[in-house]
């Protein structure tokens, strides 16, 4: 059964403020403690897990049997997900970080017709022009550019398009909601994120996840993993419940409200081509919107004339 409306439109508007406070949570963390990177994604899947633990409990969700081996990939690119992302956002500025996700919708199109048979109006992959432009744009007239956070970006852009697309999938294949599929994945990718800690980062002393961290930090980390839970939970939600291009394409509302906010607080600066990059893509994804709801108008009407 489809989830209501009211449901989903919830779990759109925790997702929105989430994914939007979990940005600048995350920046101030890099910026001003230093907090390392992969550290900081072993601490989110942690405290996920954590949060699950307690909605079952609270008999939120029963958990569902599921073989390792059917969670493995998802739990894989998920690991790749939040960290790439992570690592742009500490070596890009927030304005070409939230940029280069807008490319995850051209992405995600590529994967699901190579792979999954979906076709897609020539309007809609028309539309792509402009969003791959503009981000091409924002990140060479970046005047922070460089080619390690571009290549972080790239990472990032592909394992989330191929993360979004198989939780979908997985949810369908598996028979399961978002909380049972979760539940199984976070604490799988915790081992695997544990294994490779060490050989990044420091684990004791300065710069450690045990290192002196001043208690700002330490509410601080705490306040971005209950964000990093609700952010998760809601995703696999709302993809379970729509699609993955409908989460991709909602994502771009809050856009705007990202870039806005790096600018205010982190005083990122924006150059003139940056700005025609920005609204670029911007257009690219209004026309992307405008012929995708067309398209689901004129294919509700023909089955609403059949007989």
């Amino acid at each position: 059964m489809a989830a209501p409306r009211g449901l989903i439109a919830a779990a759109l508007l925790v997702n929105l403020f989430s994914s939007i406070c979990i940005v600048f949570v995350n920046k101030w963390l890099y910026v001003r403690h230093g907090f390392p990177n992969v550290t900081l994604t072993l601490v989110h899947f942690l405290l996920t897990w954590l949060g699950l633990c307690i909605c079952q409990q609270l008999h939120a969700f029963v958990p569902k049997s599921l073989r390792p081996a059917q969670v493995l990939p998802l739990a894989l690119s998920f690991c790749g997900f939040v960290a790439f992302t992570n690592l742009s956002l500490q070596n890009n500025t927030i304005g070409t970080y939230q940029l280069a996700k807008a490319m995850t919708t051209p992405v995600i199109i590529a994967i699901q017709s190579l792979f999954y048979g979906k076709t897609f109006s020539a309007r809609i992959k028309c539309t792509l022009i402009p969003i791959t432009l503009g981000v091409i744009l924002n990140s060479y007239y970046d005047v922070k550019f460089n080619a390690l956070g571009i290549l972080f970006a790239t990472l990032g852009v592909v394992v989330t398009a191929l993360y979004q697309v198989w939780v979908g999938a997985k949810q369908q294949e598996l028979q399961v909601n978002s909380m049972q599929l979760l539940y199984y994945q976070a604490p799988m990718s915790s081992l695997l994120l544990l294994c490779v800690v060490p050989l990044f980062e420091p684990v004791y002393g300065e710069g450690g996840i045990f290192g002196p961290w001043s208690a700002s930090a330490i509410i601080l980390l705490l306040m971005s993993g209950v964000i990093a839970f609700l952010v998760n939970l809601s995703i696999y939600w709302v993809i379970g419940n729509t699609s993955p291009l409908t989460y991709n394409m909602f994502g771009h509302f809050k856009f705007c409200i990202t870039l806005l906010g790096g600018y205010i607080l982190f005083k990122d600066p924006l150059s003139v081509n940056q700005g025609l990059g920005i609204l670029c893509t911007l257009l690219g994804i209004l026309a992307y919107t405008h012929f995708k709801l067309s398209e689901q108008e004129a294919s509700k009407s023909k089955l609403a004339q059949r007989p």
